[in-house]
């Protein structure tokens, strides 16, 4: 569920304008302790800094807007 409401807020907001990699922990366990994952499913933006992180299914589609920086939050 994570996945698709990711792809669709990318594609919605940042067609053209993004990379995607989704990575299987099961498959690459080493990957958590290296990008400091403690729950998953992780959304990790690395670019334009500063690093953010968001957990969970992605579906709060105003609190991820914002956290990308693409609405301004709200007053």
């Amino acid at each position: 569920m994570a996945i698709e409401n990711i792809r669709k807020i990318c594609e919605e907001h940042l067609k053209g304008r993004y990379t995607l990699d989704i990575i299987d922990l099961y498959e690459k366990p080493t990957l958590a302790k290296g990008e400091q994952i403690i729950a998953a499913p992780t959304l990790i933006k690395k670019l334009p800094l500063p690093l953010r992180r968001f957990i969970g299914d992605m579906s709060q589609t105003e609190k991820i807007l914002v956290g990308l920086y693409l609405r301004p939050e709200s007053v």
